[in-house]
């Protein structure tokens, strides 16, 4: 398979940003986004909340301690939903291999449509430009060959960043950092790493820890350990009719025991992989989504190799995106649900444009030198080139 340049678009703080192009009075304040009773956590904080150690997840009276002149924000979800519709509308007018992560950030694979830019990096520079003046909001964008990378990417510098993370790189970008910046692994799985000797994710690629990793995780991780290596996948999930299924519960009082979540999700699990069999669907991209006690809401996904509707799959990856975002705040509703589906009688989505390559690979090899040449650093790859091959026998 030829390489492909894939982009992740995040846009920064999505939830403050939406407040602020909705009443410009807040720009330039101190603002976050949460519910307006004592017990409620902040959803999502603007960059100038988040300067006096302000951050999402945090409850909101130690954020006020924190910040007195904090400008509390409820949310208005209807507002945002409609917003990320136009931020989605906006990405497909430059190629339709549009995958959504969540309500504000996508991937987007952009193999083909760079090549007709001068200067490879100049889509990234208009795509960001266009959203901030189109839409007003700033996002960051990660340049990568696989999803993984373009994800960490992305990350790395905000607000309103542009990074190209190659492959080449990641011994000195990538692999220096603390085992928690890792996408894919949830906190109680950092302090099992810790605490086994695992605290970069140098560390979590290094061949000589996969066993070990393997033994305080399960077989699960070794995606992880892939994507840390930079062996990560490039094949979007998009859907062209039919969204998705899902299956979800209101609880009878909020939940915040872990046992008891856990049950939920299993049941929920067992009841959509039933639907899915019954209506011959398997899909490729699983999601959760919570609802915390103060109705702020949460929905991550997570895009795996093969087409599914195995009950165990399904609740392994709902409690591994569970397990990495869950706030531990009380819950009132749980949902899962799967998407990018295809059926036995008729196709749904298009299940691969990956399988078979018919571009000009001489083209996206091109391009790739000419990212290449952006950010130049030739005394890494051959250690990576021998970590690689390691890595392959």
């Amino acid at each position: 398979m030829a390489g492909r340049v894939i982009f992740h678009v995040d846009l920064n703080s999505f939830f403050a940003s939406a407040e602020i192009l909705k009443n410009s009075a807040l720009e330039g304040q101190p603002v976050v986004v949460a519910g307006l009773h004592r017990r409620s956590v902040v959803s999502t904080a603007s960059y100038e909340a988040r300067k006096y150690g302000v951050n999402s997840a945090m409850p909101l009276m130690m954020a006020l301690e924190k910040c007195p002149d904090l400008v509390v924000v409820q949310g208005d979800y209807s507002w945002y939903e409609e917003l990320s519709k136009r931020f989605f509308q906006y990405l497909r007018k430059f190629t339709p291999f549009v995958e959504p992560a969540s309500i504000d950030e996508a991937y987007m694979d952009v193999t083909e449509v760079i090549k007709k830019y001068k200067r490879p990096m100049d889509l990234a520079w208009i795509l960001q430009k266009g959203i901030y003046e189109d839409l007003k909001l700033p996002c960051s964008i990660g340049v990568a060959p696989n999803k993984f990378l373009a994800k960490m990417a992305s990350d790395m510098r905000k607000p309103m960043g542009i990074t190209i993370l190659r492959k080449q790189e990641i011994v000195k970008k990538l692999w220096p950092l603390p085992i928690g910046d890792l996408w894919g692994i949830g906190k109680k799985s950092v302090s099992i790493l810790e605490a086994n000797g695992i605290s970069t994710i140098g560390d979590f690629a290094n061949p000589d820890n996969e066993s070990k990793i393997l033994t305080l995780l399960g077989k699960h991780a070794y995606t992880s350990i892939q994507n840390a290596r930079g062996n990560g996948n490039s094949a979007l999930s998009y859907n062209s009719s039919v969204q998705s299924i899902s299956q979800s519960t209101t609880l009878d009082s909020d939940v915040s025991d872990y046992d008891e979540i856990k049950t939920v999700f299993y049941r929920l699990a067992k009841s959509l992989s039933r639907r899915a069999k019954e209506d011959h669907i398997k899909g490729s991209l699983i999601s959760v989504s919570i609802r915390y006690f103060d109705f702020t809401n949460m929905v991550r996904s997570q895009t795996i190799h093969e087409y599914t509707n195995e009950e165990s799959i399904l609740m392994e990856t709902a409690m591994l995106l569970f397990d990495k975002h869950y706030n531990g705040l009380p819950i009132r509703h749980l949902g899962i649900s799967l998407g990018s589906l295809y059926s036995a009688d008729k196709t749904i989505d298009q299940m691969s444009i990956f399988q078979e390559e018919s571009e000009d690979t001489n083209s996206i090899h091109k391009v790739l030198e000419e990212l290449n040449k952006l950010m130049p650093d030739a005394h890494l790859i051959c250690a990576a080139q021998a970590s690689a091959k390691k890595d392959e026998k």
